[in-house]
């Protein structure tokens, strides 16, 4: 079972510290550095791990950026997604504590995202039925295998896109750049 535990106010905390880490090591390319995912909303369960959202201003080469990321104990998952998000993590073997996706500056991954997120954080009703698909979801699926972790993330991808469609609809993301 993919463990989701109770909100952290730490996570807010641990992302700070992994973004001065990425600020140092990547300069400015760097061009934003968000915190995101579900321990990026108040109040909601979530797995343990602190999503890290880096915006770019060219996606690829991934050589770009992935030697800074290498340094920091980061490891790059190849997958399709990378067309347009790639996917790094620490430590190297399960459990991760970290997750970075690295997306386009002003792309529309950037934007999703960052709609999702804020969404969540404005409509607490939202937030918890999406903590409760989390934690029924996660008594599905088991986290010592990749392909029930990815499982797992796919039992989610409806929700998501309706909470993204209805964010993007709504004016989400807010215009501010967030750091936490």
């Amino acid at each position: 079972m993919l463990e989701i535990v109770s909100y952290n106010p730490r996570w807010a905390l641990e992302f700070e510290i992994e973004r001065d880490r990425i600020t140092q090591a990547f300069g400015e390319a760097a061009l934003r550095i968000e915190h995101n995912g579900s321990t990026a909303v108040p109040g909601l369960a979530a797995k343990p791990i602190i999503d890290i959202q880096i915006s770019v201003g060219r996606l690829h080469p991934i050589d770009a950026y992935a030697p800074a990321l290498t340094r920091l104990g980061y490891q790059h998952a190849p997958h399709p997604d990378d067309a347009f998000c790639p996917f790094f993590h620490r430590p190297h073997d399960w459990p991760h504590t970290h997750h970075v996706h690295v997306v386009q500056l002003g792309g529309p991954e950037e934007r999703r995202t960052l709609a999702f997120r804020d969404y969540l954080r404005d409509h607490r009703d939202m937030a918890r039925e999406y903590e409760a698909l989390k934690r029924e979801s996660a008594t599905r699926h088991d986290a010592g295998s990749a392909a029930s972790r990815e499982a797992y993330a796919a039992s989610k991808t409806e929700f998501i896109e309706r909470v993204v469609q209805t964010a993007l609809a709504a004016g989400y993301p807010r215009d501010e750049p967030h750091t936490s």
